[in-house]
């Protein structure tokens, strides 16, 4: 008969599950995971973070080749032809890898994986596919979902969310991205590299909500540039099918006469919402905010004894690397460690081209908080962004106008990805402006321009 009891069972083997799950066995916990998928990684490893990624870089090389990018290098390419097929199938040989990476990671450190759906039956009991199983500490880290959209109803097929996304098999003529967040731009990046046109349909007057107010102009200015077409301040209403189309109603978002939109491709991106349908949270006790979510304290704790929740099921931004961090933290805790996860200091990325990346507060919120300097540095002055004709962007630095401590990181540039990890470690360690402005840069990189605009919070930046 097989084992019932664990230290610790955590449900979910996303990014913060899985991770959660690792950790709790390398210090000493006896550990199980709970996942009904036929692969373990979660939402981000399956469809999310790895496989659009994977589409990404296939997208951008594409571009380059067919559309005379090349040619300027003096790399000359003829009869340019887009095998979407091959595309895919290096997306999932990635996927593939990864997550039979993870399985293996469980077999090492001696994880055991509970195939099926995860059901409180009390607080420190879980029913997965029939069979009972109890533990000290149980980690619910079931993550989330696409949040869906009145009156437009997903087929994956014509009408599809982010998984959708990543599987059309052609590319359509007409593709429109209801969401100007983060999902929809890169997966709309995506089909307008292979040929789409693509409409961005946002509620809101501005793309990217929550983004710096810089940070959401210049990526406005530069989605344009590429092609995008935005209508913003608004909202749709109904998606029909007709014939091999669609028919979009739409409507100003303060409200007004309706219009329609004809397309042959709708991805729904307006956000996700935490997966907690089905778990018999009200069998453990536990209740939810009103955003959906389980609300915890600083050590992750529920307001049931025993029971953890990290990720996209708790408040806080839904992100994978928040999760992962999470996961590590919450499992250290229960080691009987110190575990602990700075919020203030987790980056965001926009994975377009040029990629967008943030952390820490953004202008608004820091002139909230009192006096600032802010210190800007265009990537046009940038040899090495110059030199590769990756002139688009510019790194952002605001500081507290008294103590010079760095509050808020923000960069548009090709790798801005990478580069905001240097300024993530700087607020780790309470780094100020002139700390960044007086390191020394190896020359010539990208990153070159995060020291320049320190220094231009002081008004002594060199290049410009």
């Amino acid at each position: 008969m097989a084992d019932t009891n664990f230290d610790v069972i955590v449900i979910g083997a996303g990014p913060g599950g899985y991770v959660a799950a690792i950790r709790a066995a390398q210090l000493g916990l006896k550990t199980a995971c709970v996942e009904s998928r036929e692969t373990l990684g979660g939402t981000c490893l399956n469809v999310g973070c790895i496989p659009s990624k994977a589409l990404l870089h296939a997208s951008e090389l594409f571009e380059e080749a067919a559309h005379g990018t090349l040619a300027k290098w003096g790399v000359k390419t003829q009869g340019v032809e887009l095998d979407l097929g091959a595309m895919h199938a290096g997306r999932l040989e990635a996927v593939k890898g990864l997550t039979g990476g993870i399985e293996f990671l469980f077999k090492k450190n001696k994880v055991t994986w509970l195939k099926g759906q995860g059901r409180f039956t009390a607080k420190n009991r879980v029913d997965v596919a029939g069979t009972e199983y109890t533990a000290k500490h149980i980690v619910i880290a079931t993550g989330s979902s696409v949040t869906p959209l009145p009156g437009v109803e997903i087929d994956q097929e014509r009408i599809v969310d982010s998984t959708g996304a990543l599987e059309l098999q052609n590319v359509p003529q007409h593709l429109v991205v209801i969401g100007g967040g983060v999902i929809g731009l890169e997966l709309g990046s995506v089909w307008k590299r292979l040929g789409a046109k693509v409409t961005v349909v946002e509620f809101l007057d501005q793309i990217l909500p929550g983004m710096d107010a810089d940070v959401r102009k210049e990526a406005n200015k530069i989605f344009k540039k590429q092609g995008f077409e935005f209508r913003l301040s608004t909202k749709v209403t109904k998606a029909e099918k007709k014939g091999d189309g669609l028919t979009l109603t739409i409507e100003p978002a303060a409200g007004g006469a309706a219009e329609t939109i004809e397309a042959d491709a709708v991805l729904v991106a307006i956000g996700r919402r935490p997966n907690t349908e089905g778990l018999g949270l009200e069998a453990a006790g536990i209740q939810l905010n009103k955003r959906g979510q389980i609300e915890v304290d600083h050590d992750f704790r529920t307001g049931v004894e025993g029971v953890y929740a990290i990720g996209d099921v708790t408040p806080g931004p839904m992100l994978a690397h928040k999760a992962e961090d999470e996961g590590i933290a919450v499992a250290e805790i229960l080691a009987g460690q110190i575990g602990i996860v700075n919020h203030d200091v987790i980056p965001s990325v926009v994975y377009t081209m040029p990629e967008i990346a943030g952390v820490g507060l953004t202008e608004e919120q820091a002139k909230e908080q009192g006096e600032i300097k802010v210190g800007k540095f265009p990537m046009l002055g940038n040899s090495r962004a110059k030199t590769n004709r990756e002139a688009d962007g510019f790194v952002k630095v605001i500081a507290d106008a008294r103590s010079d401590r760095v509050l808020g990181v923000h960069i548009v540039a090709s790798v801005a990805g990478t580069m905001i990890a240097q300024a993530a470690q700087a607020m780790e360690f309470g780094a100020t402006s002139e700390d960044i402005a007086y390191t020394c840069h190896a020359h010539p990189t990208h990153s070159e321009a995060l020291k320049e605009a320190a220094m231009a919070v002081t008004g002594k930046p060199i290049h410009v």
